[in-house]
């Protein structure tokens, strides 16, 4: 028989941003939803973000971002993912991110993008709507 466990999520602040209100707010808000959630703290790297996510083995990675640095960012997280082996992991970036920016975002295989003013509760249901189920099966 099948069980389930809980989503787990990463939530990273990439680069020299110091801002972390908001990625604290989404971590808060996951945790309190029922998911397991792992926050890197602040001016995290690529390497280091991915290497989170592979020790923590998680089922998403939630960006935040604020410094206007996504699109050198995001492009090596995706990259280092990928060289990973890490392909079904649900990766999604909120913060300030120019509407222009989203299309070339969401090509990086960047699924969810968000602004500010995002109701938490949509955050939250891309979560779920957006993992495998098969990847939270657990055997009993």
């Amino acid at each position: 028989m099948a069980a389930t466990r809980p989503i787990r999520v990463l939530v990273a602040k990439p680069g020299l941003d110091g801002h972390d209100r908001g990625a604290k707010v989404i971590a808060r808000a996951l945790r309190d939803a029922g998911m397991e959630v792992i926050y890197t703290g602040i001016r995290q790297t690529p390497e280091m973000i991915v290497e989170a996510a592979i020790q923590e083995d998680v089922d998403a990675i939630l960006l935040s971002i604020l410094s206007g640095a996504h699109m050198a960012l995001f492009p090596r997280i995706m990259e280092l993912l990928k060289q990973n082996g890490v392909t079904d992991v649900l990766v999604a970036a909120g913060g300030i991110l120019p509407d222009e920016d989203i299309p070339a975002i969401k090509a990086m295989g960047i699924k969810g993008c968000f602004g500010p003013g995002t109701p938490i509760e949509q955050i939250i249901q891309f979560v779920r709507e957006n993992i495998d189920p098969e990847r939270l099966q657990v055997e009993v």
